[in-house]
């Protein structure tokens, strides 16, 4: 669910999910259920910036570019998938961020828009993921235990991460979106965080962009997770906490694969 909240005129917010194979690619409402049997799944969001409304156009383009360039990346790589990964969703990200550089340099209404992007990927054992910007991942294992895969690429996530504050601290900090790695917005390289999980039935995952973050403490997050919510609690929940910025959430839960007759 994505909602342009109460404080915007426009979301510049998108979201994307898809089913992709070696010959396919399928765009998936927005509730469901699938097998990995036949298909990969492919999830992601973005955050778009910039001034007029460049930040909606640069974040629709990062979903749609995935929609592009992943099918063609999957069949190529279909038999070597495991150690070839890293290196797709490397290459999608740079492809991305060099497409929002031209389009900058090429119209000044678009002059240094940018997006955030964070994807997962999900395969029959692994789910790879992708991300540049403050969009989050966040995996809850069956097990408990809530992990953010995706980190914050703001100065003020890298302080956290290095333990110089801690959450109520970060959420005040005055820099808190100034950020140091996006996808286009006149910045000259990407530098995508890539990495993977092996989940296994009942894990849930969240993506969500930052107007989500706003709305709820992490270990909030994690309860909401734990006790099934939907990806419109999320949204609609941030917004009634006073988020200011767009809000948007997918809800991924892996669950068991059922035999055929």
């Amino acid at each position: 669910m994505t909602d342009r909240g109460r404080f915007r005129s426009n979301n510049e917010d998108a979201f994307l999910a898809l089913t992709v194979n070696a010959q396919d690619v399928c765009l998936l409402g927005k509730t469901g259920a699938g097998t990995l049997a036949t298909s990969d799944y492919v999830f992601a969001v973005s955050d778009g910036m910039g001034g007029a409304r460049s930040g909606e156009i640069a974040s629709r383009m990062a979903t749609d570019r995935i929609t592009r360039l992943l099918p063609r990346s999957f069949k190529h790589s279909a038999s070597g998938l495991a150690t070839g990964a890293d290196d797709i969703l490397t290459e999608l990200f740079h492809s991305i961020h060099a497409d929002l550089l031209t389009l900058g340099r090429s119209y000044e209404e678009c002059h240094e828009m940018g997006t955030t992007l964070s994807l997962c990927w999900f395969s029959p054992e692994w789910m790879y993921f992708g991300h540049a910007g403050d969009s989050r991942l966040y995996y809850l294992p069956r097990a408990g235990g809530l992990k953010q895969l995706s980190q914050d690429d703001t100065y003020v996530g890298w302080l956290r991460r290095n333990g110089g504050i801690n959450e109520r601290q970060a959420r005040q900090h005055p820099r808190k979106s100034v950020l140091t790695e996006v996808l286009g917005a006149g910045h000259r390289f990407a530098g995508p965080q890539v990495g993977a999980v092996r989940p296994e039935p009942g894990d849930r995952f969240l993506l969500c962009t930052d107007g989500v973050v706003d709305g709820f403490w992490d270990h909030a997050i994690a309860d909401m997770l734990q006790n099934q919510a939907t990806a419109s609690d999320f949204v609609l929940g941030a917004i009634e906490e006073g988020s200011r910025d767009n809000a948007t959430a997918l809800v991924i839960e892996v669950g068991s694969e059922v035999p055929s007759a």
